[in-house]
């Protein structure tokens, strides 16, 4: 049976592309008419995933370590910092919504160290207390360089907003840039259903 890493250098030399593009004709791909020197069986994986997968003992990367990469730790990063208080002001009116964005709202990963953009959306409905933009946008400034899952930035300005304006409801939602080509979009309310 076939390692993976076994399988892999096998389909990267049907493509017919090596190290630095060049054609690996000694790995025996096939060349016109004559059949590779690979062994018989490895024909059968050829264009067919399932049996890839079966071959690597049902994982999809056989070579991926079986250690959780990401523990409790990394879950928690950023939930302890002392975050700045959100100033308020009296509200006048009763019964209307507002909705701030924040375009350019800026972490950390806390696992990789890598940069996270994202477009935070604050829409609330005050009762007594209304945020103070100027203290709001110093808050989420703290976040530029905390490494902080985005989930947690979310529900950490969820809750620091609700402790600051006590409102009939929020709504908070965090659309985050593609990073490893994955986007992410977070809504977190309140009431919490």
């Amino acid at each position: 049976m076939w390692t993976c890493s076994q399988m892999r250098l096998f389909f990267s030399s049907v493509a017919g592309l090596g190290d630095k593009g060049k054609i690996r004709k000694g790995l025996g791909i096939a060349l016109g008419p004559k059949i590779s020197r690979l062994p018989r069986e490895a024909h059968r994986y050829k264009r067919r995933p399932e049996r890839i997968f079966a071959a690597c003992n049902g994982k999809y990367n056989g070579t991926m370590s079986a250690e959780p990469r990401y523990t409790d730790d990394h879950a928690k990063a950023g939930l302890d910092f002392q975050f700045p208080a959100i100033e308020t002001w009296r509200n006048q009116f009763p019964g209307y919504e507002i909705e701030i964005d924040d375009p350019e709202l800026t972490s950390v990963c806390p696992k990789t160290g890598l940069p996270d953009f994202g477009i935070l959306t604050i829409r609330y409905m005050p009762r007594e207390r209304c945020l103070e933009l100027k203290s709001l946008k110093e808050y989420l400034y703290s976040y530029r360089n905390l490494g902080i899952f985005q989930e947690n930035i979310v529900n950490q300005v969820l809750n620091d907003i609700v402790k600051a304006t006590d409102p009939v409801w929020a709504v908070v939602k965090g659309v985050f840039r593609p990073r490893g080509g994955i986007a992410t979009t977070v809504e977190a309310r309140w009431p919490r259903p």
